[in-house]
């Protein structure tokens, strides 16, 4: 299948999003960084084949995206759906969370994020 992790063509585009996040990026990295959120370990834009996923935790095989506006187009549901569909045929388990509730129901997400692991707490 070759390397479908952070593929090299993917480089520049992963660090632009990085450094152009919106809030609701920022605001769950702070809460998911450093392994805050029972000792797991998230990467920020991260690519995997040619899509590049919000966060993820490799050690669940876990993709957390944050839907904005863009997403709720028809186009952008169609776009996820497909999308979503090749990645979980990969084995990785999605999340979607709306950019609001990162703000509005913030201990949500965070029980949404942590119900969905499957492997003991690391630490």
């Amino acid at each position: 299948m070759g390397r479908i992790h952070n593929r090299l063509a993917l480089k520049e585009r992963r660090k632009h999003l990085r450094n152009n996040g919106t809030s609701a990026e920022a605001t769950l990295w702070t809460l998911l960084s450093n392994k805050q959120l029972e000792g797991r370990k998230f990467r920020r834009q991260h690519s995997i084949k040619n899509y590049i996923v919000d966060f993820y935790c490799p050690s669940e095989k876990l993709i957390v995206e944050l839907d904005g506006d863009v997403h709720f187009s028809a186009a952008g549901v169609q776009y996820d759906r497909k999308r979503d569909e090749e990645l979980r045929e990969l084995g990785f388990k999605i999340i979607r969370i709306e950019n609001e509730d990162v703000f509005l129901a913030t201990m949500a997400v965070l029980d949404k994020i942590k119900n969905a692991f499957t492997t003991p707490d690391p630490s």
